[in-house]
C-alpha cells in the first residue's frame, strides 16, 4: 500500500485532523493524482455530521482537480503531469444495461463512491479527495479543459454533473423555458448552463435580496417564492423546472408553474415528498429526479464548459482550514461554493 495525508474524521462528532492514510497501489488501469483543489459540498457535511460509528472514520471530498503523478501500466488515456478532473463515481461494473447505457451513475450494483463506497475488488472501504493524493480508476479521470480555472472547475464535478444531466435529458435549448429553484452551489450552475445553453431561465428564490445575483448568472427572470401573487402569475409558464434545494419544501406550488407536458426533476432534497395528484393530473406534468452523471455526459459538460469558459463561483481556503469552509457551509455562508487549496497539506 502507498501513504498520503488526509483530513480525517474518526468518530461522530470529530473535527478532521490531518492523517496518514493508505491508498491502494496502482492497478493495471489506475493513476496516481496529486490533488490541488477540492470542492466542498454539502454530502461532505451530512457525511460528518452521522451519528452512524459504523460510517467512520471518513476522509470527505468527491469533486476535484490535480496532475496525474503515475500512471499504470495499462493507462493510455493520460500522461504523467496531465491536470484532470474527478467526481463522485470512481468505478461501475461496467457491465450491466445501466453501465452500457453510459449511465454508469445507476449501475446495477452501485457505483463506486470517491469516499464511503466499497473498493470493487477488496471491499474496502474508500476515503476521498481532502488529501493530497488519490489513486482513481483512469476512465473515470477527465482531462482539464484548457483555459479554465482549476478551483472553479472542482465543483462541476458534483454540482455541476447533477444538474447538466436533466438539462441535456430534456433538451434544454433554445425555445425551453427553464426554472431553477435555489441559487446554491447547484443552483448557480444550473443558471449559467441553461442560459448558455440558449434558454430562457427564471430563478425562484426566497430572498429578493439574490436576484441581481441571479440575473448576472443569466436569469432574465426571478421570482420570490414566499410572495404568492408572484408566483400565481408565474403559473403555467415553464417546461422545466430544475429543483436544488437541500431541505423538505412543498412542491405544490412549483408544479403549478409548469405549462402543458412540462416536468420537474428533484435534486436537491433526496427523502420521501408529498405530492398532490391533481399538481400533476391538471396539465399532464411530470415529476422525476436525477442523480450526478455518467462518463458521455460529464465529459460532454466539460467540453461545453471548455467552449463557453463556465466554471463555479467559488471561495478558496487553504485546506486547514477546512472545519470554517463547513461551518460556514452550515450556516449558508458561501457564495456558491468552498473550494479547498490543497498545496498545504
Amino acid at each position: 500500500m502507498r501513504t498520503t495525508t488526509a483530513y480525517r474524521a474518526d468518530a461522530p462528532g470529530a473535527d478532521l485532523r490531518p492523517t496518514t492514510i493508505e491508498r491502494r497501489e496502482l492497478r493495471a488501469g489506475d493513476i496516481a493524482v496529486r490533488i490541488t483543489h477540492c470542492g466542498v459540498c454539502h454530502t461532505d457535511l451530512h457525511a460528518l455530521r452521522s451519528t452512524d460509528s459504523s460510517a467512520f472514520p471518513v476522509v470527505p471530498g468527491h469533486e476535484f482537480v490535480g496532475v496525474v503523478s503515475e500512471i499504470g501500466s495499462d493507462v493510455d488515456t493520460v500522461a504523467i503531469g496531465d491536470p484532470v478532473a474527478v467526481g463522485n463515481i470512481v468505478d461501475s461494473c461496467g457491465e450491466c444495461p445501466m453501465c452500457r447505457a453510459g449511465q454508469q451513475n445507476y449501475c446495477d450494483s452501485f457505483p463506486t463512491l470517491t469516499y464511503g463506497g466499497a473498493d470493487p475488488e477488496t471491499g474496502d472501504r474508500t476515503m476521498g479527495a481532502y488529501s493530497a493524493e488519490y489513486v482513481v480508476r483512469a476512465d473515470f479521470a477527465y482531462p482539464l479543459p484548457a483555459g479554465l480555472d482549476p478551483a472553479g472547475v472542482a465543483p462541476l464535478m458534483c454540482a455541476g454533473a447533477t444538474v447538466w444531466e436533466p438539462l441535456r435529458h430534456w433538451q434544454t435549448g433554445p425555445g425551453k423555458r427553464v426554472g431553477i429553484i435555489g441559487l446554491g452551489g447547484l443552483g448557480h450552475l444550473a443558471v449559467k448552463f441553461a442560459a448558455a445553453l440558449g434558454a430562457e431561465v427564471t430563478v425562484f428564490t426566497t430572498s429578493s435580496a439574490k436576484e441581481q445575483d441571479a440575473r448576472s448568472l443569466g436569469a432574465e427572470a426571478v421570482v420570490v417564492s414566499t410572495d404568492a401573487e408572484a408566483m400565481r402569475s408565474a403559473r403555467g409558464s415553464l417546461d422545466l423546472i430544475i429543483d436544488t434545494v437541500s431541505a423538505d419544501h412543498d412542491l405544490g406550488p412549483y408544479l403549478r408553474t409548469l405549462a402543458l407536458d412540462g416536468t420537474l426533476c428533484h435534486l436537491g432534497d433526496l427523502g420521501p415528498v408529498g405530492v398532490d395528484t391533481m399538481d400533476l393530473l391538471i396539465g399532464r406534468k411530470s415529476l422525476s429526479s436525477s442523480g450526478s452523471a455518467g462518463l458521455p455526459a460529464t465529459r460532454e459538460m466539460l467540453d461545453f464548459c471548455g467552449e463557453h469558459g463556465i466554471t463555479a463561483d467559488v471561495e478558496v481556503l487553504p485546506s486547514a482550514q477546512v472545519m470554517t469552509a463547513l461551518d460556514r457551509l452550515a450556516k449558508g455562508d458561501v457564495r456558491y461554493r468552498f473550494v479547498l487549496d490543497m498545496s498545504d497539506l
